[in-house]
């Protein structure tokens, strides 16, 4: 049974990289045929697939009466998100620029986002009036978005190809992102059960297993996604996907499952290590972002630096 999961492990791990680099090719010519920005386009399609894992979780935590489940690895996932994956990106392609007004703005709403749900359960439930909040905060972010046709859209060189040839290509692409969506979905759900497996043979918390497994194994999507971004050189791609990442989980996802049930949290201890490190990752995160807009490769190292030590301290201290 053990060597079955190992197996399957790699096997995902295997099948989002190859599923990531084929929907960021698709992205990106889809984009320059809407003449939309690689940001918005990876913002609501890689960024909305990728949190399709949190929402099953979560609907099945529910189901389990575990909801604490879907909290736990949302926090996880946030932290893997504005400590590790950027860390990466950043250090393949070097810097991440982040001039544009809109992803400034962007930067300062995920922080913002990332730590609400901590504020609003701090009462020890988040109840179905927070999950409205949360789900508000979506809409909120969604409209300022698309208020100003200049936060969206990107002036593209002269097209060489004819329109009925470009909207074939169009039409195709959307068909092999849809493909690689489902795949990279599939791969995404292994990887959860191969890692909710290794930790049921530890004997760690159920909350543990969703901060530091669970979390982990959800952000595989968007940490794929951003390698294989970075090594075509779409910035836009990885700051849309990643604050994307944060904001849909954080807001919409927790927003649902607090709806239907809302998640109560009996012992604060247990989320008292990953509060710290997501607050301080994105503290850090919002501060280089807006340094000389950009983050660097020692910004990157010290990202990188917080989540090593986030993982060992969960460890040592359970």
């Amino acid at each position: 049974m053990l060597s079955f999961y190992i197996l399957l492990f790699l096997v995902c791990c295997a099948v989002i990289y190859f599923s990531s680099d084929l929907i960021v090719g698709g992205l990106a010519r889809i984009a320059r045929f809407l003449g939309w920005r690689e940001f918005v386009v990876a913002f609501f399609v890689m960024a909305f697939a990728a949190s399709l894992p949190n929402l099953f979780v979560g609907i099945s935590s529910i189901f389990h009466q575990i909801p604490i489940l879907s909290f736990g690895e949302i926090v996880g996932g946030n932290v893997v998100d504005l400590s590790l994956a950027i860390a990466l990106a950043v250090l393949i392609s070097n810097n991440l620029p982040a001039e544009s007004k809109m992803v400034q703005t962007s930067a300062i709403f995920t922080v913002i986002i990332a730590i609400l749900p901590l504020l609003l359960i701090l009462d020890g439930v988040l109840g179905r009036g927070d999950g409205i909040v949360l789900i508000l905060a979506f809409v909120f972010y969604f409209l300022w978005l698309f208020s100003k046709r200049e936060r969206f859209t990107k002036i593209y060189e002269e097209r060489k190809n004819s329109a009925i040839k470009e909207f074939r290509g169009f039409i195709k692409d959307i068909g092999k992102i849809v493909f690689g969506l489902i795949i990279l979905l599939l791969a995404a759900e292994g990887i959860v059960l191969s890692a909710k497996f290794f930790a049921s043979g530890l004997g760690l918390d159920i909350a543990l297993i969703g901060i530091l497994i669970v979390g982990l194994g959800n952000a595989m999507p968007e940490i794929y996604f951003t390698i294989v971004s970075a090594r075509k050189g779409q910035n836009w791609m990885i700051l849309g996907n990643l604050m994307g990442s944060v904001i849909v989980p954080a807001t919409l996802v927790l927003g649902i499952v607090a709806l239907i049930s809302p998640i109560v949290i009996p012992d604060f201890s247990l989320f008292a290590i990953a509060r710290f490190f997501l607050v301080i990752s994105a503290i850090f995160f919002l501060i280089f972002v807006r340094t000389d807009s950009k983050i660097t490769k020692k910004e990157a190292v010290f990202l990188l630096l917080i989540y090593v030590v986030f993982v060992l301290v969960e460890i040592l201290t359970k």
